[in-house]
């Protein structure tokens, strides 16, 4: 004002100011309808319009109000329609979160695209996939099998079905070695190998080759064709009836340890019926045996049409094996000594083994080969009745049922096709009990049991959680369903036996689906199916609500739908301030996986998102894009962490350049 006198001061500022209140003033729902909408979310805008009075923050609770009016307008098809809706942000605000964005030219905005950011996420979501696999892993490095794994290759060849495939079963008594031999045929740990009899009891099959031919093995349990005191086997089997039986009559335990040696064999002799060569092994090192003898005979009598290979196991020194093996030549079959711990004599038998198959015809791969079959594993605590349920859906006796704890032991993988005509696979598992429990027992079997059920549930599409009606939801149900929702795998809640709750009525079910809500939080979203295995009872609606879980775990969202679904939940609940000011921004979603679905979040900073409000956001993606029965993972990317560090990508500009959801 250099220059101008005081009176000619005061006379410019009155008329400055009469000027400015003389225009008209600006009709602010006019121009919403007239105008862009997100042009109107400028700060400019906002403060040229003549609001008579308005602080600053009723300003900010105007445009709060404008874009949720605004965003029930939008139809965001894709982001390039977006990206330039958000080109200016409001100073002030962007001061109080922490500054601005600094070194990028506005045109850079148009030359990046939401592939790097898909690319971005794609690698988040497999980082983390990696290190929860690592961690689950660390926690069940409790029990790790002690057992050779197979160092060779499969060979480039025809993808044959496992149903098509010619089976050599494994037979033998307890403890010479079967299973041994069973893992060194199809290569892994497939099944529990412990220095004690009667471990194995259901029959488990795995795929093998040599050469150029494949095979299907199978392991039985060990045959006991002689008559035994029922002490004798109980000490033979393995058998405690104490373990979770403090409910079952004394007479009942009697009889079902009277009957688990013919259940044994009846699954032996399934295995026999089924196979097209018989593997008939025998300890080396204990000799010849009366047991022994009279499964030679029973061989020699039922099936002398198939062929038979005895295979003298344990015969680890080559020149004492042969000795060993020749005590076995009174049975009637040329005695073959091999070691299955070491493998040697191994290559040999592989040799007679496939000299008997039959070659198979050329077999023609067709469309439906390359179908996804997914897995279903059945898990819960010990006598829930999971074998029930297996052997209801495959309509067959598959797996032994007994009131016995720790009947089953291994996984036992069932191919089963549905009335549509999809296959799954089916996984029967030893029932969990507690860590505590299983320690205080000092049962290396029954480890190794719970450590096969934790890998069922690992390699399995979704989870059955068997749960008993009577007792309902107790802590071990819980600690399990904490593992499945880990795993982050789909899920359906089986209440089994529900025909011993008296007098059921519709508010009955009610009742008690919300008690199991109520208690199993964790898994708010499985779907619950309530069945009788025993006569067969609802049990196919436990494959239509697993078809059902499955759909949706293989299910994606486009990224357009994503974003507007984030952007509306902001808008309707930011996420809360720090005590310094700062704010969380949502920049850009995708969704980076499936099985389970994952979806990556491009965020200012992941410190300033709660665990409230991400429950928040998950809460709202499942109300408004679904996804029942199959957990989802969220996973927040920060920006601002990886400019500190210095590792800024291409990514991380993009993120920073995209427009925001707040």
């Amino acid at each position: 004002m250099a220059g101008v006198s005081p009176a000619t001061h005061r006379w410019r500022f009155p008329s400055i100011v009469s000027v400015f209140f003389s225009l008209p003033p600006i009709n602010l729902p006019q121009i919403l309808s007239t105008c862009p909408p997100l042009f109107l979310l400028s700060p400019f805008t906002l403060r040229s319009s003549y609001v008579p009075r308005a602080s600053y923050h009723e300003l900010s609770n105007l445009r709060r109000k404008t874009l949720r009016c605004t965003l029930r307008r939008m139809d965001l098809v894709a982001l390039e329609e977006v990206e330039g809706d958000f080109e200016e942000v409001d100073e002030e605000e962007e001061e109080e979160e922490g500054g601005e964005d600094e070194g990028f030219e506005e045109n850079e905005l148009s030359e990046l695209k939401s592939l790097t950011l898909d690319e971005e996420a794609c690698r988040t979501a497999r980082k983390y996939a990696l290190s929860l696999s690592q961690e689950l892993d660390l926690e069940d490095g409790t029990y790790k099998d002690k057992g050779e794994k197979w160092k060779g290759k499969r060979p480039l060849g025809r993808n044959i079905p496992d149903h098509l495939l010619p089976r050599v079963a494994i037979v033998g008594r307890p403890n010479v070695g079967k299973s041994a031999l069973f893992n060194r045929l199809v290569g892994g740990n497939r099944a529990i190998v412990v220095d004690e009899p009667g471990v194995t009891r259901d029959r488990l099959y795995g795929r093998a080759f040599w050469g150029d031919r494949d095979f299907s093995v199978i392991d039985t349990g060990g045959v006991l064709t002689f008559s035994k005191s029922q002490d004798d086997v109980k000490e033979e089997l393995a058998i405690s009836t104490a373990i979770g039986m403090e409910g079952i009559p004394l007479a009942f335990r009697e009889a079902a340890v009277a009957r688990m040696p013919s259940m044994i064999e009846k699954q032996a002799a399934t295995a026999v019926e089924e196979a097209s060569v018989i593997i008939f092994i025998v300890d080396g090192q204990a000799g010849l045996t009366v047991a022994d003898e009279e499964i030679a005979n029973w061989l020699r009598k039922n099936y002398s049409t198939k062929p038979i290979i005895l295979a003298v196991n344990k015969c680890e020194s080559p020149r004492k094996g042969l000795m060993q093996a020749s005590e076995f030549w009174s049975f009637g079959f040329t005695p073959l000594p091999i070691s299955a711990i070491s493998g040697s004599g191994t290559g040999d038998l592989l040799e007679l083994v496939c000299s008997e198959l039959k070659t198979i015809e050329d077999f023609h791969t067709n469309e439906d080969e390359n179908i996804y079959v997914p897995s279903i594993s059945i898990v819960g605590r010990p006598n829930v009745g999971k074998s029930s349920i297996l052997n209801a859906l495959v309509g067959k006796y598959r797996t032994i049922v007994s009131p016995i704890s720790g009947t089953t032991r291994d996984a036992i993988d069932t191919e089963f096709t549905g009335p549509d005509g999809q296959k799954y696979m089916l996984i029967d598992t030893a029932g969990i009990r507690r860590r505590a429990a299983v320690a205080s027992g000092g049962s290396t079997t029954e480890a190794l049991s719970v450590n096969r059920a934790f890998r069922a549930i690992h390699r399995s599409d979704v989870v059955a959680l068997v749960i008993e009606a009577m007792p309902c939801i107790t802590e071990q149900d819980y600690r399990i369903a904490e593992r499945i929702e880990r795993e982050g795998k789909g899920c359906i809640i089986v209440v089994n036996k529900w025909d011993t709750i008296p007098k059921k009525t519709q508010e009955t079910t009610t009742y008690y689906e919300q008690d199991v809500r109520e208690k199993l939080r964790i898994l708010s979203w499985a779907p619950i199916v309530y069945s009788t295995a025993t006569s067969g009872h609802s049990v196919e609606k436990i494959i239509d609500a697993a078809s059902m879980v499955e759909r949706e775990r293989s299910r994606r969202v486009s990224t357009s739908t994503l974003n507007q679904v984030v952007r509306e939940a902001v808008a309707f609940k930011p996420p809360p301030r720090t005590r310094g000011g700062k704010r969380g921004r949502v920049y850009y979603s995708t969704q980076a996986a499936i099985r389970p679905p994952t979806f990556v979040f491009f965020v200012n900073d992941a410190k300033l998102f709660p665990d409230t409000y991400r429950r928040y956001m998950e809460k709202q993606l499942r109300s408004n894009v679904g996804f029942p029965g199959t957990p989802i993972r969220l996973l927040w990317r920060s920006r601002r962490k990886a400019e500190k560090e210095g590792k800024t990508s291409d990514t991380e500009k993009t993120a920073s350049l995209l427009p925001e959801a707040a």
